[in-house]
């Protein structure tokens, strides 16, 4: 695989970003699949040791990561980054928050920050993406919007449960 100069994987990563903030708006996580990803891209997201979410391709990144999990409980929530590195290798870091309907009544955000590992390929597409972000912290934020009304029961009955029950296990030595 040929270099990607800092200039054209930044462009990779402005098309990303914008991306993913019509989708914030629009809630269509499906349609920009095709472009940014390459056909046989592994996207890997790791929930801190509780369970691991892997798509191969991008008809699996539409079923799982976009699909599945987009569709299903977070909507309402935005996903905005706060930072882009370019690295070498054609390497780019991204470091986003996991943005929850409303706002506390200090006006802040409820908000849990994630980061995602992107390697481009000579066509300029995700050709391997690992995400991470602080589960237990996740959890915490969930709690919060529940308490101030704003978690949805899909989001909290098909992932804040059995993702809390998971990190029970974990610490019981049962997983």
């Amino acid at each position: 695989m040929s270099q990607l100069s800092h200039q054209q994987l930044q462009a990779c990563a402005d098309r990303l970003r914008q991306a993913h903030a019509r989708a914030d708006q629009t809630g269509d996580w499906i349609s920009y699949v095709d472009d940014i990803y390459s056909e046989d891209c592994p996207y890997i997201c790791e929930y801190g040791g509780t369970m691991t979410v892997a798509a191969y391709g991008r008809e699996q990144i539409k079923a799982t990561h976009y699909g599945r999990d987009m569709q299903h409980g977070w909507e309402g929530w935005t996903f905005p980054y706060i930072g882009i590195y370019v690295g070498t290798e054609n390497r780019v870091i991204t470091h986003w928050m996991n943005r929850g309907p409303g706002t506390r009544a200090d006006g802040s955000f409820y908000e849990t920050p994630g980061i995602s590992f992107l390697t481009f390929d000579n066509n300029q597409q995700i050709c391997q993406q690992f995400d991470m972000f602080d589960i237990a912290h996740q959890m915490k934020l969930c709690d919060e919007l529940e308490a101030a009304g704003l978690l949805s029961e899909a989001l909290k009955n098909n992932w804040v449960i059995p993702t809390k029950q998971r990190i029970r296990d974990m610490l019981d030595g049962k997983a």
